[in-house]
C-alpha cells in the first residue's frame, strides 16, 4: 500500500539508510496574496549518488536530467502497481522508464519531439539480434549530399555513414513510420552523435548531453591539435545497444511491454493536455526548466538536425525572469491538478539559480497554492560531493546545486 502522510513523514524524519540522521528545517514562502506558507523540509541522502545504481536502459544522456533513484523513491511510496505516473516535463524519459520498470503506467509530455524519440524505444526495446540484422540491411554508403561544416566533428567516412543512416530513417518515417527496431536505432544514434570518447561518432568534444557550435568545435580542435578519427557507426550503435540492453531480461521486457501498451506520450506544452483524462494520474514526478539556466535548443541543435526536426519551431518554456517562471509554473501546475486524482501527489524537483541566491522551492510553493494544491513538504536529497550553502546548511555548488530539492504537493 502507498504510505499515508503521517507514515511518510515519520519515515523521512527517521531516515538514516546511508548513515546520517535527517535534518528537519523549514521552508518559508508566501502565497501570491501575501499569506505566509511554512513547509517542513527534510534533508538527508535519501538515495545513492552512485552513477550506475539503476537499470542500464537509463544510460541515455540528456541535459539537466535527474537520476532514476529520484522518481523511484516517490513511485515506491506513493503509488501501487497499475497506477499512472506522469512526467509533464518528460526530458529523456527517466520517470516514465522507471515507472514502467516498477509496473506502473507511464505518461509523459514534452515540448521537444526529441523526448518521445528518446523515451518510446526504451519502453519497447527490440532484441539485440533484431538490431544487428537491421544494421546489416542498411546501406551505409548511400549518403547523398552531406553538410561539409560537420567535418569539424566527423571523419568524412563517418559523416557519410551518419548521413546514410539519417536518410534511411527519414525515408522510413515518411513512408509510414518507423518500426520498433528503427525507432531504437534512431535513439542510439542520437545519443552517440557527439561526446568525449571513442564510444561516440565524433572527435573529442563536450559530453554527449549538449552539442557545441561548429565555431566552438573548430576552437576545440585547434586547442587540442586534433582531427576527427574514423568511427564505425554500425559498430558503435551495436555496442551501445548491447550496454543498454544488458539488464533487459524476460521479466523486465514483460513489465515494459505491459506499461508501454497503456503509455501516453504527448509532444507539446504541458499547460494544456487534452490527451490526458482528468483524474487519471496517481503521481507526477517531474523537473521543469530551471529559469533559463539551460539552453535546450542550442544544446540539441545537432540532434534535431539528425532527427529532421526544425529546432526553431520547437516552443520551449524558458523564462528569463522569476515572475515569468512562476506564471508558467502556475499554469502548468493547474493542468497537473486537473489530471491528478483526488489525494494524488506531485513531486516537483527544482533547484537553485543565480549562484544560490534564488531557491526555486520557495518560488514554486505559491504557484502550487495558486493552482489549488496543498504543499506538504520539501525533500532535499543532500549528496556528499557538494559544497556548503550558508542559508540551508545543505551541501551545494556555488553556481547552483548538486542536491535535489523536491517540493511535494497533494490534490485535496
Amino acid at each position: 500500500m502507498p504510505c499515508d502522510l503521517p507514515e511518510l513523514i515519520e519515515e523521512l524524519s527517521a531516515f538514516r539508510e546511508f548513515g546520517e540522521p535527517t535534518r528537519v528545517l523549514e521552508t518559508v514562502a508566501a502565497s501570491f496574496t501575501g499569506q505566509p506558507a511554512r513547509v517542513p523540509s527534510y534533508v538527508n541522502e535519501f538515495w545513492t549518488a552512485a552513477q550506475r545504481a539503476a537499470n542500464n536502459l537509463h544510460e541515455v544522456s540528456y541535459r539537466a536530467c535527474f537520476k532514476p533513484q529520484l522518481p523511484r523513491f516517490f513511485i515506491e511510496r506513493l503509488t501501487l502497481p497499475g497506477d499512472v505516473v506522469y512526467a509533464p516535463f518528460m526530458g529523456r524519459g527517466t520517470t516514465l522508464l522507471e515507472a514502467a520498470l516498477l509496473g506502473r503506467v507511464p505518461y509523459g509530455c514534452d515540448a521537444s519531439p526529441l523526448s518521445a524519440m528518446l523515451t518510446r524505444p526504451r519502453l519497447n526495446p527490440p532484441s539485440l539480434a533484431a538490431i544487428e540484422r537491421r544494421l546489416g540491411e542498411i546501406d551505409f554508403g548511400a549518403s547523398g549530399e552531406w553538410p561539409e561544416d560537420l567535418l569539424v566533428f566527423y571523419h568524412p567516412e563517418t559523416l557519410r555513414e551518419i548521413c546514410a543512416l539519417r536518410h534511411h530513417l527519414l525515408a522510413r518515417a515518411t513512408a509510414g513510420g518507423l518500426d520498433a527496431v528503427d525507432d531504437w536505432i534512431r535513439l542510439v544514434a542520437i545519443n552517440r552523435l557527439t561526446g568525449h570518447s571513442a564510444g561516440f561518432f565524433s572527435v573529442y568534444t563536450l559530453p554527449p548531453n549538449q552539442a557545441v557550435s561548429v565555431k566552438s568545435q573548430i576552437r576545440i580542435n585547434e586547442k587540442r591539435n586534433q582531427t576527427p578519427p574514423r568511427r564505425d557507426v554500425r559498430k558503435i550503435i551495436l555496442k551501445k545497444s548491447r550496454q543498454l540492453l544488458a539488464e533487459c531480461d524476460a521479466a523486465t521486457r514483460l513489465r515494459l511491454v505491459k506499461g508501454a501498451s497503456r503509455a501516453v506520450l504527448v509532444t507539446g506544452l504541458c499547460h494544456r493536455t487534452p490527451e490526458i483524462r482528468g483524474g487519471s494520474v496517481a503521481l507526477v514526478v517531474t523537473s521543469p526548466p530551471f529559469l533559463n539556466v539551460v539552453d535546450y535548443a542550442t544544446d540539441n541543435w545537432l540532434r534535431c538536425w539528425f532527427a529532421g526536426i526544425d529546432a526553431k519551431s520547437v516552443k520551449l518554456t524558458t523564462p528569463r525572469k522569476l515572475a515569468d517562471w512562476q506564471e508558467a509554473m502556475t499554469e502548468a501546475l493547474r493542468e497537473m491538478r486537473r489530471v491528478l486524482r483526488a489525494g494524488g501527489h506531485i513531486a516537483f524537483e527544482v533547484g537553485e539559480v543565480h549562484g544560490g541566491r534564488t531557491k526555486l522551492e520557495e518560488a514554486v510553493i505559491p504557484c502550487g497554492l495558486a493552482a489549488g494544491l496543498e504543499p506538504l513538504f520539501v525533500l532535499i536529497n543532500d549528496q556528499e560531493f557538494t559544497k556548503t550553502a550558508n542559508c540551508w546548511g545543505v551541501d551545494n555548488n556555488a553556481k547552483g546545486t548538486n542536491s535535489n530539492r523536491v517540493v511535494v504537493f497533494r490534490k485535496g
